[in-house]
């Protein structure tokens, strides 16, 4: 009897492999390829700075803020966009977001002061709001749980990865300074915002809403991933069921799950703000504390992002395998505030960017096993909705992050106030993820 347990126990962990390994390469490498368009288009402005400021005399308070502005429109679409992704499915609604910023991206060429700058920056964010929740919801509803912290941490080494190629990319189109008529800053806009939309059409062709729908998946497959995740559907139903929504305790349990989801944003927040607050004003950083020239300066700001895209694969991979969320969010938050305040009092390049190098690996290091936190207590509507709440309040660290370092900055000339003030938010952070009483994810 043991053995033949044994047999089926085998057989199980070979089909979740197969299943597993399918879904991975049908689906994460295009998901990728769509975020990297996605973060390059909501962090080029910050390469943009170093011409579009002084033409367009920008304050460092005016550009933090009108990069931070972003937020504000994410913030305040965010659930009711991914309301709009339950209601019409993923397919249509990722399609569609992805024409709709790529046009907005590349109406920045016609930027010429203040108001538009702001108006601009706070219509990419209400458009782009859906998609990083919506994906994050779309995987849920494709991959098992144990496999799901490696699989966000793949899916989001996409961000640092826009960097590799974004910093680059972008320094070298700002050297079509007064190509054509128009300004650097205008090319970079034009030709990062294009992609958006040709890979919006594609994606309504090769996007599937459901497994079920799924004809490229073996009929056994499906039909074990069906299985598996209705059975993860009903466990996280148990324990919040008919039977406990008239029970006295249900009340205790709406409470706890509100706390959970509040929690989870502020550790959320914490880590944007550094996300953002650093890549937003990295090539400025850069260009403080050397002589190079653009395309230098995007060379030099990928470094931490090849850091970072490999630092997260192995940390979520890690907390796969054993299962543990709360530590591999909390360390690498840790880490990154101690290599903040080496990065705000340091006058080398070599050393800051060593420096932040460490901030930014820590920071996305977190990502997966933070994102699977919130996936192992939701499920249905409440994920979309819970996804949804804890991604905007959390994002508000993205307009907090990039303002605060540009308000610093205006009034001391130097970056030391603001790299200290994200450094302590993410710290808080990972005390806060410490603290998260989130269940451990069995098989």
């Amino acid at each position: 009897m043991k053995e033949r347990r044994g047999q089926d126990g085998m057989e199980a962990n070979a089909m979740e492999t197969a299943v597993v390994r399918r879904l991975s390469w049908r689906l994460v490498p295009f998901l990728f390829l769509l975020y990297i368009v996605a973060y390059l288009d909501r962090i080029n402005v910050g390469f943009a700075a170093l011409q579009m400021q002084q033409q367009l005399r920008l304050t460092d308070a005016v550009y933090g803020f009108g990069a931070g502005l972003f937020f504000a429109g994410y913030f305040l679409f965010q659930v009711p966009s991914n309301l709009m992704l339950q209601r019409v499915g993923a397919r249509r609604w990722i399609a569609a977001l992805m024409m709709v910023w790529g046009v907005i991206s590349a109406s920045m060429v016609f930027v010429r002061g203040v108001h538009s700058f702001y108006t601009l920056r706070f219509l990419l964010g209400a458009a782009e709001a859906g998609f990083f929740p919506g994906v994050i919801f779309y995987l849920k509803s494709w991959f098992p749980a144990q496999a799901r912290a490696r699989t966000v941490a793949r899916f989001m080494t996409a961000a640092p990865l826009s960097g590799v190629v974004g910093g680059p990319l972008s320094g070298a189109l700002l050297g079509l300074h007064q190509k054509a008529g128009l300004a650097g800053w205008q090319w970079m806009f034009l030709m990062e915002g294009i992609p958006a939309v040709l890979l919006g059409g594609v994606a309504l062709t090769y996007l599937v809403d459901r497994p079920e729908l799924a004809d490229w998946l073996p009929s056994a497959e499906r039909d074990w991933l069906l299985m598996t995740l209705q059975r993860e559907r009903e466990d996280i139903a148990g324990n919040s069921g008919p039977a406990a929504r008239v029970a006295p305790s249900s009340v205790v349990r709406i409470v706890t799950l509100a706390v959970k989801i509040l929690m989870l944003s502020l550790v959320y927040f914490g880590l944007n703000t550094v996300s953002y607050g650093v890549s937003l004003w990295l090539p400025k950083l850069i260009q403080s504390l050397s002589a190079l020239r653009y395309f230098g300066i995007g060379l030099v700001s990928a470094i931490p992002n090849v850091a970072a895209a490999i630092a997260m694969v192995l940390v979520g991979l890690h907390s796969d395998r054993s299962g543990e969320r709360r530590w591999h969010t909390a360390l690498p938050a840790f880490a990154g505030a101690l290599a903040l305040m080496v990065a705000a009092h340091s006058t080398s390049v070599v050393i800051s960017v060593v420096a932040i190098s460490v901030a930014v690996l820590g920071v996305f290091s977190m990502m997966g096993p933070f994102w699977s936190m919130p996936t192992s207590f939701l499920s249905g509507t409440a994920a979309a909705v819970g996804i949804a709440v804890i991604n905007s309040l959390g994002n508000l660290g993205g307009f907090v992050g990039p303002w605060v370092i540009g308000l610093v900055r205006t009034s001391t000339g130097q970056f030391t106030g603001g790299l200290l003030l994200v450094g302590a938010a993410l710290g808080a952070s990972g005390a806060i993820a410490a603290m998260a009483k989130v269940e451990k994810e069995r098989s």
